[in-house]
């Protein structure tokens, strides 16, 4: 995260990030302070580094907790709805609501909102005889998906020029505008999020083993899974609320932890939080030097890494045939 932050269009030496950042820190000051140096570091860089790791953290653990709740490898917050229920928020925000609030909300807001309501959406229609069958989740939240993508295409044709490059660079994801203020609520719902589900780490292992035996075990598998969506969409709709769309690190970041220290959830989760917060980190730190001084979007560069994998992965897992 030091790296990154002193990498930019203005490069700025390793030590001398550190120094600005203890000081804010700490208040201790290690030699003469750049004005303008600190103002790069501290009010434009650092926020937006810390933002990209927590949102890579939510999004990862986000995944890995969906891939056990639907006993599907391929699932992830994209898969379920709760991204495309988050975009249709935002850009109606964005489009109706000319970029300021809309019947008292923000875009953040918003885009939280319609998360959770995609998560609802699923929820609703993935029971039956009041259980929740893993496949109908799945199935549900496809066309939950599809739903609120061709609404939020609905929505596109109504917009001005100005209007539709905001859209189309938050539905492809950013965290360019992290500001110091967005960070305690983020930070406070995945740390406290992840450290939840992360105490629900042997029954995530219990659900494993199917259903069947989950319930001999004396797990509640209904309610559990109900539990795990309520929180995954929380967890979602929190970081996509400030980053906007962001796909893959929910589906390749719990792999790769699986690959390394195997399925159990309690070191699973915690771990997937630190590799998708270092992945992101790496991913944003690309996006504004590969075409500088441009910027791409995080989802371009996700999409072009994650994709590949999910290929690997298709060929990988023969559980999928």
């Amino acid at each position: 995260m030091i790296v990154a932050i002193s990498i930019g269009a203005v490069d700025v030496p390793v030590g001398d990030v550190w120094g600005i950042v203890l000081h804010h820190v700490t208040g201790a000051r290690t030699g003469p302070a750049d004005p303008a140096l600190d103002q790069i570091v501290w009010n434009f860089r650092t926020p937006r580094v810390v933002l990209a790791a927590l949102v890579g953290a939510g999004l990862a653990v986000s995944g890995a907790v969906l891939q056990t709740v639907v006993s599907n490898p391929l699932a992830d917050p994209i898969v379920l709805g709760f991204s495309y229920g988050a975009t249709l928020g935002a850009v109606l925000v964005i489009t109706l609501g000319g970029g300021v609030a809309l019947a008292g909300l923000g875009v953040s807001a918003a885009a939280f909102l319609g998360a959770v309501a995609a998560g609802a959406l699923v929820f609703a229609l993935g029971r039956r005889r009041g259980r929740m069958a893993p496949t109908r989740l799945v199935l549900a939240g496809v066309a939950v998906g599809y739903v609120f993508l061709s609404a939020t295409s609905f929505v596109q044709l109504q917009a001005t020029p100005t209007e539709l490059r905001t859209v189309m660079f938050w539905m492809l994801g950013s965290v360019a505008g992290a500001q110091w203020d967005q960070l305690p609520t983020v930070a406070a719902v995945v740390l406290a999020t992840t450290t939840l589900l992360s105490l629900f780490g042997r029954r995530l292992n219990v659900l494993l083993a199917g259903d069947e035996s989950a319930t001999a075990l004396g797990v509640d598998v209904n309610r559990l899974r109900a539990v795990l969506l309520v929180l995954s969409a929380l967890l979602t709709g929190t970081v996509i609320a400030v980053a906007g769309s962001i796909g893959f690190v929910g589906l390749m970041i719990p792999h790769l932890v699986r690959l390394t220290t195997g399925a159990d959830h309690r070191r699973l989760l915690p771990l997937t939080a630190l590799l998708g917060a270092l992945y992101l980190v790496l991913v944003d730190l690309l996006s504004r030097t590969l075409d500088r001084p441009d910027e791409l979007p995080l989802g371009i560069l996700t999409a072009l890494l994650g994709a590949p994998f999910f290929l690997w992965l298709l060929r990988r897992d023969k559980g999928l045939d």
